[in-house]
């Protein structure tokens, strides 16, 4: 779905709003967020204009002005959402209400974003709280220096072309360069000792091979 420039509007301003927010701005979507308060990230958010804040409770009437494409609904008060989402859809705009599945025209997987790496996890809005559960499973097993790592791989990756002739040579290389014991460092946060790692492997097997 491209949603480059498009209006998206996220109907409250708590914790479930600020993840689907990030999604759409990734996404360079256009959001409005409605909501008489923020969180933290996106009143920050709000404050360096990356999004537009209308500081008050949803009412009827506040979706037409904006001619959203696509609606989420993330209040904790259902009776909201239900009334947001029966005004999105008069508008001909899609509507997500993760907690209310029978409200929605479509589900989003919960993601887990690591610099250009990103995990994704549906239940097919069977379970949200499934969804929530493997989400935060995942944010704990993955560090958050996993997108820098990529960074360092995708510059020792052009390296490893060169000096590495051998398909047999570069699988062995990419075995060493994920190995636990890679990872470990790289979540400590010693990026640096985990590149020293697999330049020794890119020379070992260089050799090898």
């Amino acid at each position: 779905m491209e949603l480059g420039g498009r209006s998206c509007v996220v109907v409250g301003g708590g914790r479930v709003a600020q993840r689907k927010t990030a999604t759409l701005l990734f996404a360079e979507a256009d959001v409005t967020v409605i909501a008489p308060q923020l969180t933290e990230r996106l009143a920050a958010m709000a404050a360096k204009e990356k999004l537009r804040w209308l500081p008050k409770p949803y009412e009827r009437g506040c979706l037409s002005a904006l001619q959203p494409f696509l609606v989420f609904c993330t209040t904790d008060d259902s009776a909201v959402n239900r009334q947001a989402a029966a005004e999105a859809k008069s508008l001909g705009a899609l509507v997500n209400a993760a907690e209310q599945p029978e409200l929605s025209d479509f589900t989003v997987p919960a993601s887990v974003r690591r610099g250009d790496v990103l995990f994704t996890v549906s239940t097919n809005g069977r379970s949200p709280a499934l969804s929530r559960q493997l989400r935060q499973q995942l944010e704990a097993e993955f560090p958050a220096l996993l997108g820098l790592w990529l960074e360092h791989l995708s510059a020792l990756r052009s390296r490893m072309k060169q000096e590495l002739s051998t398909s047999e040579a570069r699988q062995a290389f990419w075995r060493r360069a994920l190995d636990k014991r890679v990872l470990s460092l790289v979540e400590a946060g010693h990026l640096d000792q985990a590149e020293v790692e697999i330049q020794h492997a890119i020379t070992e097997f260089g050799s090898e091979s």
